[in-house]
């Protein structure tokens, strides 16, 4: 888990967002820890879910304040356990004005040794979540007049990526997800959009993905120097959810540096 003292460098203030309800799935690490503190420093009222109950118990309580952040264990594999995760959120702040489709496992599998039963797995952890807290925050969207879902993607699919294929499937299944459920909600002034990170550099993907090759892969492959950073993605889910985008929907944002 990043230390309190590693907060975002970005400076840009929402004033839209302050007092709003944000609920963030898979938010205990990686991008989503900093979906998390992202929106509870700009005055959000934030509820988040994870698995991972001591990750998630430690970064709630850190961060405090005016509208302390709630965690609520929750596998969204277990799609009542969602719903009922939402509501506790719901219960708590009031109705869900921002959704951040977050969670996600890309665990690497070969095609010839996926079974019926990991490729349903992998398809409820990476893309049917997705749709279930929409349609569990959509009645909330539209008494309040609206609101904004982010579903999040990947490049994997864009840059034909090795190695996990129902992963790419369900990623690029977001992106259809997010259009149809824009031109379906859209009328009650309810944005959806996807954030489509690339290769972020999170304590997970360093762990187990990131090879001493690496770094002369992401070079080559980048238009700009540096490495894609999990407050890279925050910053853009910060202006997806704020009244700053507020003619900003169906689409794919891609923060991945140029590579594709």
């Amino acid at each position: 888990m990043t230390d309190a003292s590693q907060l975002s460098p970005y400076t840009a203030r929402y004033p839209s967002l302050a007092g709003r309800t944000v609920f963030i799935s898979g938010g205990a690490s990686g991008i989503g820890e900093s979906l998390v503190r992202s929106f509870h420093a700009q005055g959000a009222k934030v509820g988040f879910c994870d698995l991972d109950t001591a990750a998630g118990s430690a970064l709630a309580a850190q961060l405090q304040g005016e509208h302390p952040a709630l965690f609520v264990p929750c596998d969204v594999t277990d799609t009542a356990a969602l719903a009922a995760a939402i509501d506790a959120v719901r219960q708590r702040f009031g109705p869900i004005s921002v959704l951040l489709n977050n969670a996600a496992n890309d665990r690497r599998h070969e095609m010839a040794d996926v079974t019926s039963d990991d490729f349903d797995r992998l398809v409820a952890v990476n893309f049917k979540h997705q749709f279930f807290a929409a349609q569990a925050v959509a009645d909330d969207m539209r008494a309040l007049g609206g609101g904004s879902i982010v579903n999040f993607g990947s490049i994997s699919w864009m840059i034909k990526g090795k190695g996990y294929p129902v992963y790419q499937a369900c990623k690029a299944a977001a992106r259809g997800l997010t259009r149809s459920l824009a031109r379906d909600l859209g009328k009650q002034n309810i944005r959806v959009n996807s954030i489509v990170p690339g290769w972020v550099m999170t304590e997970r993907q360093i762990k187990l993905w990131v090879k001493p090759e690496s770094g002369a892969e992401i070079d080559a492959a980048q238009c700009l120097p540096g490495r894609v950073m999990a407050e890279d993605i925050a910053a853009m889910a910060l202006f997806l959810a704020a009244d700053d985008s507020r003619m900003c929907t169906a689409q794919d944002y891609v923060v991945d540096a140029g590579w594709t």
